[in-house]
């Protein structure tokens, strides 16, 4: 509810705003005044619309920044309300010890297997080349 107003009172100050900027003149507009342009001034006073448009616009300046910097405030409050007590994880400065469960008895680390005959050994020197392996004969080819 809160958030609705400030939208709306967001939306028609920067609608007044707009408007009070477009009604300012600008710095060459004084030069049309030598020619008979300054009796339009005379609206807003004698010393002219500067003045107040320019206050205006002013305080209208404020206020916008004002409603906008209240309305991000407010929405990251709502949007998480306890941003500093969250829980971090594995970044926190805390982290959990593991369960141990007492019930089940540890379990011994498996062996490797001894050494077989069968695994070929490294050669015993460097320029020597390892013998082939004996042919299996192979009953399932035969030669015509």
């Amino acid at each position: 509810m809160l958030l609705t107003v400030f939208n709306i009172l967001f939306v028609i100050i920067a609608i007044a705003m707009i408007a009070l900027i477009l009604m300012q003149r600008g710095a060459g507009a004084s030069a049309g005044s030598g020619f008979g342009g300054g009796a339009s001034s005379t609206v807003f006073g004698a010393r002219g619309s500067s003045n107040f448009l320019s206050k205006a616009t002013k305080w209208l300046a404020i206020s916008f920044f004002a409603v906008t910097l209240f309305m991000a405030w407010y929405a990251m409050h709502r949007a998480n309300p306890n941003a500093m007590n969250m829980d971090l994880g594995v970044m926190g400065s805390e982290v959990p010890a593991a369960p141990v469960d007492r019930a089940v008895p540890p379990v011994a680390t498996p062996q490797a297997p001894a050494a077989d005959a069968t695994v070929p050994t490294a050669p015993p020197a460097e320029g020597a080349v390892p013998a082939a392996p004996p042919a299996a004969e192979d009953s399932s080819q035969e030669t015509p």
